[in-house]
C-alpha cells in the first residue's frame, strides 16, 4: 500500500460528472495524490463560508494508475455532503481530499488466488476498482462478483461488469435484485443473498476463493460474512468494508 501524501489535505478539481444510477453519480477528479491501491478510499472535506466543515469518506472506483480519480457518490436523503455533490457540484469546482487511505480492504495484482467480491448496493464501488485492476493485470486467477441491489436499474456499473464477464475468461458477474423485475437473463436471482445462493455462486468457480471482499451496509456485511463462513470460507479469508445504516 502507498500511503505517501495521505496525511495532508489536497486540492482536487472535478473534471467531469457521469450518472451511474438514479441516485449515484461518478465524480472524476484531478488531484496531486499518490497512486492508490484497489479498494482504498479518500476523505473529502467541504468548508462553508462561515467555517463549518463536513467530512466524509468515499471509496475509489477507478483502477490504480489512471489519470483521473473516480468517486461514485450515492445521494442520501439526509446527506449534507452527498447533497452538495448532487445538487451543487459542477465540473471545474475545487474540493479538498485526503488519501489514498486504507490498508486492509485492498487487492494487489501480485496477490495470488481466486477472489470473490460481494456487494450490497453502493458497496460495489471499491469492488469495481478491484475488478478493473484485475482485468488490467491479466492475472490467471479467477474472480467472481456477486452484486445485490433493490432493482435492476440500481445495479451500478452493471453494463461494464457484464462486458468484463463476456470478454475476460475467469471473471463471473452475478446480479440479484430484491425488488422489481430484472431484464430477462440479466439478473440470475430475484431475492436477497442467502446460503443457497452463495453455495451456487461458489460452485460456479473453479475452487473456493482464497479471499473474499464484502462491502455494503452494516447488516448486509454481517449477514454475508456469516453465510460465507457457513459455506466453508475461513473467517481469516474474509475482508469487510461497511457503512452505517
Amino acid at each position: 500500500m502507498n500511503d505517501a501524501g495521505a496525511a495532508g489535505w489536497r486540492q482536487a478539481v472535478i473534471t467531469r460528472i457521469e450518472q451511474r444510477t438514479a441516485r449515484m453519480r461518478s465524480y472524476f477528479l484531478q488531484a496531486p495524490l499518490a497512486r492508490h491501491v484497489a479498494g482504498q478510499h479518500l476523505d473529502v472535506r467541504l468548508t462553508a463560508p462561515d467555517g463549518y466543515q463536513a467530512r466524509r469518506s468515499y471509496s475509489i472506483a477507478s483502477a490504480p494508475g489512471v489519470a483521473e480519480i473516480e468517486l461514485a457518490i450515492e445521494w442520501l436523503d439526509d446527506g449534507e455532503v452527498s447533497g452538495f455533490f448532487h445538487d451543487v457540484a459542477q465540473p471545474g469546482d475545487t474540493i479538498e481530499v485526503r488519501g489514498p487511505l486504507g490498508g486492509h480492504f485492498v487487492w494487489h495484482a501480485a496477490q495470488p488466488g481466486a477472489v470473490l467480491l460481494v456487494a450490497g448496493g453502493s458497496g460495489v464501488v471499491p469492488l469495481v476498482s478491484i475488478a478493473r485492476d484485475w482485468a488490467r493485470a491479466g492475472t490467471p486467477d479467477s474472480m467472481q462478483l456477486l452484486h445485490s441491489a433493490r432493482t435492476w436499474e440500481s445495479l451500478a456499473y452493471r453494463h461494464e461488469l457484464q462486458v468484463v464477464a463476456a470478454t475476460r475468461p475467469g471473471f463471473d458477474y452475478i446480479a440479484t435484485v430484491t425488488r422489481g423485475t430484472a431484464e430477462p437473463g440479466a439478473a440470475r436471482y430475484g431475492r436477497r443473498i442467502d446460503g443457497a445462493m452463495l453455495e451456487e455462486v461458489l460452485a460456479r468457480g473453479p475452487a473456493l476463493p482464497d479471499v473474499c471482499y464484502v462491502c455494503g451496509a452494516n447488516g448486509f456485511v454481517d449477514t454475508a460474512a456469516q453465510l460465507l463462513v457457513a459455506a466453508g470460507i475461513a473467517p481469516r479469508a474474509i475482508r469487510t468494508e461497511r457503512y452505517g445504516g
